[in-house]
Parts: structure tokens; C-alpha cells; sequence
């Protein structure tokens, strides 16, 4: 088209504007000046390659094909400065609390504005139309508009990408994400305690993040609005989980926190991988919530993690890892920059992944992981209906404490549902739900631990060997387990089987193998058991007595 208005001074004259529908979309909805700044929707893999190498420091490509990016002085999420608006639509239905802190209405919009007025300012932003939810009946569309490329390819990977039919009539999104994270929040405002603020909106369907330009923001924020709509609007249950799916259809849930063998058991070379971290089971199945995976990279090896490793390739995004300057090759032992160091890739660069990510078959086996260094849990142990709930709102696992403050004992970890920081809702709402759709289509309940054996990590014990934990899965897996003879562990109340197929019966109840004795073991059980039960004090208001009930006897 002609341009108008050409002068000596500027002989290429105007161009009329003929705006699209997305620089529409963002002009009416968030005043996002289109005749100021470029907008590239959707770019391709390789436009975001040469956009960050140019604009972003810290950019890179690794020697595998892989963008190097840095996500600045944050290298994890910020728990404590997440909040969500109170406001009438989901008010009754969220569990405030430490974990949901409120954000009146007024300062919600102090902090969009002020996210949006960054963009603004900005000559380039990217837009990332995509789903969350594999399963059509369910997914949501959801637009992210921020001014990194890094962020608009983390969030191209993590999200489901749509065939070019699909973008072509994507419309009008149902959540949008504004990441001004390179610009700090204003700490003066009404609420604020730091310079980041990630704040999540239901009724204006909307997040907006400011002061970290950490990428997995973005990513537990969708989590989160998914942890609120599916069960609130949809009576969809979303769990943070992995799932795989046996040749015979057979589908299993793994639920775990950092440490525990969740992503490793989960990547099944007999089985296909549905999802390594967030899944919703409905009505028809089970559906994962990601199109692609993010990974832990810390001390990664072929050998380890083959799958993991081969998928760091061209399209995969890694983040605040340590490269040599010549050969741009990656060290993952180094933790200069953090030990959080990750990669985000599609998960078709996963060999068995399932292609669309969803079962039509609902779970055979909910597996609930944890490690425990005091190694008094059996290794495998069948959960009532009650018991899973009191797990799954407990969601322990154990660490070491670091040497430095001088504490020698395993430290506990409790994080309900195995997902504390993303839940909306009161965790039983969770956990009975989970209940409901367990009994009504006949699935086992397994807490597995992948801890130590004998005696405590901190006495000299020894975790158990990974051969071990694949042979309890395997008889789990074939329903050879489930048919196996079972007696009674004490205080716990779980039911431990007396033999396994390939796992030496001596370690199946500790118990009967502690190292220290059975009067010392008597003495442990009963420290881990008080944990459990001071850890559960805050939960009780909301659940049943008979889930209570279902804990430690002490």
C-alpha cells in the first residue's frame, strides 16, 4: 500500500496502519501500542535464537544446539510473593493462608499497569498463543506477552503448541500472562514486601509478574490456574504428578517432591511417558498439562539420564548453566550460578513419550514417593483409601540438613499433595477427590520409598538400590504385588508386603532388619511418627476424622 504525507524531510511518508487482530486484542485489552513497537506472534524457533544472541547477555548456543539463557539474580521461584486477588467470583474457594497470600483489587491493578507500561516501553514483545491440557474437552488457551525471547521460547516448549489451523482461529485467549519481570514492583505499594510480585487474577483471567525473570514463574502460575479451574469449574482433578502408560493400557501416577525418583521412575523404557510434572484426571482419562518437560540439569549425564540428555538439542532452552568459552560446552557439575539449573524442551525430543499426551484409561496405581533418610518407612507399603489421603495431604520426604548449622538428623519435608506452593484450594479437597475417583474406578494405592534401608542416613545407612525400587514397580506394574501376603507396620498402620519378587524379603520390613535394634528402631518410628502428626495440625479443620484417624498411632 501507498504511504501518505511524504515530506523532503521524510520522503517515505506514513503507511496507513492496518492492524491485525492480535494487535487489536492487545491495544483494546491491555493498551499495548502496536504503531510503537514490533510484535511477533509466535515466531519461529530460530527468529527467538537470533533475537536472544543479540539482545539478551548472558545468551549462547551450547555445543549441542541448545540456547544458553540467564534468568538474572532470580534462579528460582519466589513462594513468598505470590498472591491472588481477592475478589468475589473465587474468594469462598481459595485456602488463604500462608501459601495464598490476598491482593486487593486496587493494587492488582497498580501492578498491571505498571507490568503493561513496562512492555510498553520496550521496541520489541513477543506473543505466545498456545494450550494448557492436552485433552480438547478441557484446555485452555493462553497468550503470554513479555520482552525476552527467552521467556516467549521457554513458554513455546512448555505449553502445547497449536497446528497453524488452530492459530489461525485461536481468538480471544482464556488466561493471559504479562511478564514484566525485568522491571521491579514498587515495594511503597499497599502489600508489596519486595520488588517481586507474581499475582494471579481468576476473575479477569490474567497474571501478571514483575521483578523476576525467573521462566518457571510462568510455568507453576499456569499450573496454578489449572489447580484452581479444573476441579472448581470442571470437577477435573489436577495434580502435580508425573504418569506413564503400560503396553496393556494400564496408567500410573507418580506423586514425589525434589529427591525422591520421580522424574527417573516415571521414564519407564517399557512404558510410554504421558507427562513428567502435571497432569489433570477427568472423567475420560488422564491428560498431561504440558507440551514439553523442565529439567533438572545439576550433575546431568548421559548415563544418568539419557532421555534428558539427548533432548537438550536445537529448540531446547537452558537456563543459567555453566559453558566453557571455547567449545561452548555445557559443565553440569558447575553450580556457580545456581544449583537450579534446568532445560526446557518439547516433549516429543523425548523418545517414548505418548503422542498426544493423554490416556483414555483411568490410573491403575497411584504410587506416592518419598525418600526417607531416616529409614523407617518400608520400601513399599499398600494404602487404604483413608491412608492415601493422609499421605497425599501430608507429602513427606526427607533431606539432610547441610553440615554448616551443625544439624546431624535427616530434616523432614512436608509439602501437602506434593504440590503446597501451586495448591488454591484446601488440600482434603484435593485429597478427596482423589479418594473419589480411586474408589470408583478400583485403583491401588502404593507409598514407595526410595530412601535408606537399615539404619539412617545420618548412622551410616544405605539408600536403597535403584534395581530394587524397579523390581517393587515392576510387581506393582504386572498386579503380582497387590496379591502378595501382608502384615502390619506398627504406628504407621501400613500394610507391608512379606515377600517381593527380586527384593531381598529382609529389607521389606524394617522393623525386622534395623541395625541398632528393635528397641532403637521403636525410638525412630516413633520421632518420624510425632513429625507427621505435628506437621498434620494444621490441616485438621478441613478433613475427616477418619482421614486423621488414618496417621501415625503414637
Amino acid at each position: 500500500m501507498a504511504s501518505v504525507n511524504k515530506t523532503n524531510l521524510y520522503p517515505n511518508g506514513v503507511l496507513p496502519s492496518h492492524p491485525t487482530q492480535l494487535e487489536n486484542q492487545l491495544l483494546q485489552v491491555a493498551h499495548i501500542d502496536y504503531n510503537k513497537l514490533t510484535i511477533q506472534h509466535n515466531p519461529s524457533i530460530a527468529s527467538l535464537y537470533e533475537d536472544a544472541l543479540v539482545y539478551e547477555s548472558g545468551s549462547a548456543i551450547s555445543s549441542a544446539g541448545a540456547l544458553v539463557a540467564s534468568s538474572g539474580t532470580k534462579t528460582g521461584r519466589s513462594p513468598k510473593d505470590k498472591r491472588l486477588v481477592d475478589e468475589p467470583t473465587s474468594t469462598k474457594d481459595v485456602w488463604w493462608g500462608p501459601v495464598n497470600t490476598k491482593l486487593p483489587v486496587e493494587v492488582w491493578r497498580i501492578n498491571r499497569e505498571r507490568a503493561i507500561d513496562y512492555l510498553n516501553t520496550r521496541s520489541r514483545l513477543y506473543v505466545i498463543d498456545a494450550f494448557a491440557g492436552w485433552d480438547p474437552k478441557y484446555r485452555i488457551k493462553v497468550r503470554v506477552v513479555c520482552a525476552r525471547a527467552y521467556h516467549a521460547l521457554f513458554m513455546r516448549n512448555m505449553l502445547i503448541r497449536p497446528t497453524a489451523e488452530e492459530l489461525k482461529s485461536f481468538g480471544k485467549p482464556d488466561f493471559t500472562i504479562y511478564n514484566g519481570g525485568a522491571f521491579p514492583a514498587n515495594r511503597y505499594t499497599s502489600g508489596m514486601t519486595s520488588s517481586t510480585s507474581v499475582d494471579i487474577n481468576f476473575q479477569d483471567h490474567e497474571m501478571v509478574i514483575l521483578g523476576t525473570e525467573y521462566a518457571g514463574e510462568m510455568k507453576k502460575g499456569i499450573l496454578t490456574v489449572m489447580f484452581y479451574l479444573m476441579p472448581v469449574k470442571y470437577n477435573v482433578l489436577t495434580l502435580h504428578s508425573s504418569a506413564n502408560e503400560g503396553k496393556n493400557g494400564d496408567v500410573t501416577l507418580f506423586f514425589g517432591l525434589s529427591g525422591t525418583g520421580k522424574t527417573t521412575l516415571s521414564a519407564d523404557p517399557a512404558r510410554a511417558l504421558i507427562g513428567d510434572d502435571e497432569h489433570c484426571w477427568s472423567d475420560h482419562g488422564v491428560f498431561n498439562v504440558e507440551g514439553g518437560c523442565y529439567a533438572k540439569c545439576l550433575d546431568l549425564s548421559i548415563d544418568k539420564e539419557p532421555d534428558i540428555f539427548n533432548a537438550i538439542r536445537f529448540g531446547s532452552v537452558l537456563e543459567n548453566v555453566v559453558f566453557d568459552p571455547i567449545t561452548r560446552e555445557v559443565d553440569y557439575s558447575d553450580a556457580t550460578l545456581t544449583e537450579n539449573t534446568r532445560c526446557a524442551y518439547p516433549i516429543e525430543y523425548i523418545p517414548n513419550a505418548k503422542i498426544p499426551c493423554l490416556s483414555d484409561n483411568h490410573p491403575t496405581n497411584i504410587v506416592l514417593l518419598t525418600c526417607d533418610a531416616r529409614g523407617v518407612l518400608p520400601p513399599i507399603s499398600m494404602l487404604s483409601n483413608e491412608q492415601v489421603m493422609y499421605h497425599f495431604i501430608s507429602g513427606y520426604t526427607s533431606k539432610m540438613a547441610g553440615t554448616e548449622d551443625g544439624v546431624t538428623e535427616p530434616l523432614a519435608t512436608f509439602s501437602a499433595c506434593f504440590g503446597q506452593p501451586f495448591l488454591v484450594l484446601h488440600p482434603m479437597r484435593y485429597a478427596q477427590m482423589l479418594s473419589d475417583k480411586m474408589t470408583k474406578h478400583k485403583a491401588r494405592a502404593w507409598l514407595l520409598n526410595t530412601g535408606w534401608t537399615g539404619k539412617s542416613a545420618a548412622k551410616g545407612g544405605s539408600r536403597c538400590p535403584l534395581k530394587y525400587t524397579r523390581a517393587i514397580l515392576d510387581a506393582i506394574h504386572s498386579g503380582e504385588l497387590a496379591k502378595l501376603e501382608f502384615e502390619k507396620f506398627d504406628v504407621f498402620g501400613l500394610s507391608v508386603p512379606k515377600t517381593c519378587p527380586n527384593v531381598p524379603s529382609q529389607i521389606l520390613n524394617p522393623a525386622k532388619s534395623w541395625a541398632d535394634g528393635p528397641a532403637d528402631f521403636v525410638v525412630e518410628v516413633a520421632k518420624l511418627g510425632r513429625l507427621f502428626a505435628e506437621n498434620f495440625e494444621k490441616y485438621k479443620d478441613g478433613c475427616s476424622k477418619e482421614v486423621i484417624a488414618a496417621g501415625p498411632s503414637l
